[in-house]
């Protein structure tokens, strides 16, 4: 491999982490910055998936991640901060990161809430030295859809995800192998 094209396989490389990072709050103002997003997150939810209200009362806690950066040529990163919220007030604050290889163009921005429906599972998640979002999460709202369901199978459910307001030219939002530290703003 020459040095040329090992620049160009680096920047190839990067490139999609460097674009996952813009635009996510890195270097603000701190936790009031995360806050302001995180308020305005989820009145956006409650506008336009009202069903999620339900889910908020009744969860022990709430992960809101206001904006995710995804992006991808091949090789793919996210990046997003938020916060946790319990009885409404902010306990913690999170960034989550996640990397994939495979198939992919493109740049999207979207949202995603992480409801623990259990006092177990947010201690759970609370604890970890950095939780990853696996298979066994429900996921209440696809990509595309218009309606959350909020059946009993997702209010027993001890981790329901809910992903909202796409927007860019990446096909699909998943947060399964996202995954989650705590952070000090």
């Amino acid at each position: 491999m020459t040095a040329l094209s090992r620049r160009r396989f680096l920047a190839a490389v990067s490139a999609p982490l460097a674009l996952a990072a813009c635009g996510n709050g890195v270097g603000s103002d701190g936790g009031e910055r995360i806050d302001a997003r995180v308020d305005a997150a989820i009145s956006f939810m409650d506008q336009t998936l009202p069903e999620t209200r339900r889910l908020r009362d009744r969860a022990s806690g709430m992960l809101m991640m206001p904006l995710m950066t995804k992006a991808g040529l091949g090789l793919g990163g996210s990046y997003g901060r938020g916060a946790l919220r319990v009885a409404d007030s902010t306990v913690d604050y999170y960034s989550t990161t996640s990397a994939s290889v495979g198939l992919q163009i493109g740049a999207q921005q979207y949202a995603h809430a992480l409801f623990f429906m259990t006092p177990a599972a947010l201690a759970s998640f609370r604890a970890s030295q950095g939780w990853v979002a696996g298979a066994d999460l429900e996921y209440v709202a696809s990509a595309n859809a218009g309606a959350v369901t909020t059946d009993t199978t997702s209010l027993l459910t001890p981790v329901v995800a809910v992903v909202f307001g796409q927007a860019g030219l990446l096909a699909g939002a998943s947060i399964e192998g996202q995954k989650y530290n705590r952070i000090i703003p």
